[in-house]
């Protein structure tokens, strides 16, 4: 019971110093962050305290604490999307935003008010402190606090034109500095949340979000032409600043500045055919397909490595470029027809048939041959992939794969693999029952049929509910086994699939207790093992676990990722410094470690020079060893002046006792 009290104590002080700990708060909901940041922070002297004290909890209050640590999760959700999320978003959203602080708000107070913190080994001016914050609490819920509703309008209002030369541009000047889109860096990364929602909506999101895409893209517009030197700076780097389209009503060329969202990061043209990536990431087709086709197997903008080849159509950007070009009298861009092979056509789908017939056959020869032709034409293209799972070949394929034939079962693995890259048959391989099956593959198959499970597990991990299901029924040990004892593409499948499964919290205690941590240190510090990013980036998930976090302090990985923040990649330093936050997070130890080892000055340079996440982090970093140091000179200057006014009569014992000693 002492462990478990320990461990939920420490879980929410760390989530409260996640949670309170970021200052670049949006503007939009800065009443509403700031409030909720301050009651959480005002708790913590209760968890210091119940943890310092002898006494034993109760199973009743152990349950309590548990009961608002699932509640503080949800408000730190709530202040990282108010942290980071789409500033137009969170406006035009502000009723559904305002609703989720009420519901977390009511959440915390019941949580709170369920805590027998009277009768807790805690002061009387701490259950006093807790009181007030419980007051404070349900106050809240009563009270509505509506953000800036002069910003709402005018942004309703960019929102809602549809004629681009009716927009007032004092409003437009009014709305971009009231969310403080007025430099690049501001308007990037507002793009990029946008992206994100986009991105988790699975490339099909709703009309609204389309239509704030389309408002960003007035605001970049003004921003551009009120800044003309923005993209001075822009033809510097090498993008193509303007493009000429068709005559405009006064007869003259119109020159305008393509959005950089809409140019391929390859050719630096506007896109005909966006498609998306495995990292997220979009480029124009034929790019894309040249690249890939050269022999690389990363991507070119982040250098991260591909996880699959399948390149999936960025429908909601196509449909965004062609209404720019509409709005500005340019011809859409022509597509290319798509290379893929055309619908199956009557003579495939009863050749799949024939091979469904074989799969059920009682010759090991034939499911071998069948499971292996189904695989290839699998990989071909989506039409075959949508062919072979509407004739119910996937329940056949699972059931194949506990078979003692090596071949036969790397074969299915492998089908299952490829047609899983349709995201519509996700949910059948799932319903079909076959993960069991796959993490048998995975602990039992050959290493090429180890390596496909893995992919395979990474594949279906991307739709969320099924991360949950995959970590219960036992894939992340055998994926961490693979991680250690895999080919390098072995080593990268695991790595990737258990990247994906420890997005959600559950599996991260799995993970660490099947022993990921030491294996991704050494991995960290094998001399070209080429799985720095990934040992890092999962690294960096694991260390907001609490014992994730424990186990990596265990491995003394300070020295490494200090030295990663000196010399590595800004994806890398970035990683490093998350991994570093929760490590230095209310620990002094670790605190002192990093000072010896002299990390405030990488910090620094980090903090001036690095990527947008990169400064936040180093930020954060910076501030706790200020803390720290300025704790340290507090101390030692305590402790000079107390040995100071130390009276000479409780100095003299200690002569006397030295004279003594040295008579004898």
């Amino acid at each position: 019971m002492e462990d478990e009290k320990g461990q939920l104590l420490k879980n929410l002080m760390n989530t409260i110093d996640e949670a309170t700990s970021i200052s670049e708060y949006q503007t939009t909901m800065k009443k509403q962050y700031t409030n909720l940041a301050r009651r959480l922070k005002l708790l913590t002297p209760m968890f210091e305290e119940i943890m310092e004290s002898k006494e034993p909890l109760s199973e009743d209050t152990v349950k309590s604490l548990a009961t608002f640590s699932e509640a503080l999760d949800a408000a730190k959700d709530l202040l990282r999307f108010c942290i980071e999320g789409s500033k137009i978003y969170l406006v035009l959203e502000r009723d559904q935003i305002m609703k989720k602080f009420h519901e977390v708000t009511s959440d915390l107070e019941q949580a709170l008010d369920g805590i027998s913190y009277q009768n807790l080994d805690i002061s009387d001016e701490v259950k006093e402190q807790v009181e007030l914050v419980l007051a404070q609490f349900k106050r809240a819920k009563l009270r509505v606090d509506a953000p800036d509703l002069e910003l709402y309008e005018d942004l309703l209002s960019l929102y809602t034109s549809s004629n681009d030369t009716a927009i007032d541009p004092t409003l437009l000047k009014q709305v971009t500095e009231k969310l403080q889109l007025l430099e690049i860096d501001d308007l990037t990364q507002e793009s990029l949340a946008l992206h994100e929602m986009v991105v988790a909506t699975g490339g099909d999101p709703d009309k609204s979000l389309e239509k704030m895409c389309m408002l960003l893209k007035k605001i970049k517009d003004f921003v551009q032409t009120e800044n003309p030197n923005m993209d001075s700076s822009d033809r510097e780097k090498g993008y193509p600043s303007i493009c000429s389209g068709q005559p405009s009503s006064e007869g003259t060329k119109k020159s305008l500045i393509i959005p950089d969202d809409f140019r391929c990061p390859i050719s630096l043209e506007l896109m005909k055919d966006p498609v998306i990536v495995s990292t997220g990431q979009t480029y124009e087709r034929s790019c894309i397909e040249k690249w890939l086709e050269a022999g690389h197997h990363t991507c070119p903008k982040t250098q991260q490595t591909l996880t699959s080849s399948t390149l999936t159509p960025n429908y909601v950007l196509r449909s965004l470029i062609d209404q720019w070009c509409d709005a500005n009298g340019i011809e859409p861009p022509k597509r290319l027809s798509n290379k893929t092979t055309p619908a199956s056509s009557p003579a495939d789908l009863s050749k799949i048939e024939a091979l469904l017939t074989k799969l059920t056959s009682c010759s090991p020869e034939d499911q071998r041959s069948a499971a292996g032709e189904i695989r290839l034409l699998a990989k071909r293209n989506t039409d075959n992939r949508v062919a072979i799972a509407g004739s119910g070949a996937i329940p056949l394929l699972v059931g194949l794969l506990s078979t003692p034939d090596s071949r036969t079962q790397e074969h299915v693995v492998t089908a299952l693999l490829n047609l899983s890259i349709c995201d519509d048959n996700k949910g059948t391989i799932i319903s079909s029952g076959a993960v069991p099956g796959i993490v048998h593959v995975l602990k039992k198959g050959s290493m090429e049929a180890r390596e496909n499970a893995a992919a395979t597990l990474f594949s279906l991990s991307v739709i969320d509910e099924n991360k949950v299901t995959i970590g219960a029924l036992g894939a992340i040990t055998p994926l961490v086994a693979l991680l250690d004892e895999g080919t390098q593409r072995g080593k990268k499948d695991a790595a990737t699939a258990l990247f994906n499964l420890c997005i959600y919290r559950g599996n991260k205690g799995k993970a660490v207790r099947a022993g990921i941590v030491p294996i991704l240190m050494r991995l960290l510090m094998e001399p070209g093992s080429g799985m720095l990013d990934e040992a890092l980036a999962i690294l960096a998930i694991l260390a907001s676990h609490s014992e994730g976090k424990a186990a990596i302090g265990a491995a003394d990985a300070l020295p490494v990722l200090v030295d990663v923040i000196t010399n590595g990649s800004h994806r890398n330093k970035e990683n490093a410094a998350a991994v570093l936050v929760h490590l230095c997070a209310r620990d002094q130890s670790h605190l002192e470690a990093a000072q010896e080892l002299g990390l405030m000055a990488p910090l620094e340079q980090m903090a001036q020079n690095g990527t947008e996440r990169g400064k936040r982090k180093a930020a954060q970093l910076i501030e706790c060893m200020n803390q720290f140091m300025e704790q340290q000179k507090q101390a030692q200057a305590q402790a000079k002046a107390q040995a100071q006014d130390r009276p000479d009569e409780m100095q003299e014992p200690l002569s006397t006792a030295a004279a003594t000693d040295a008579e004898c």
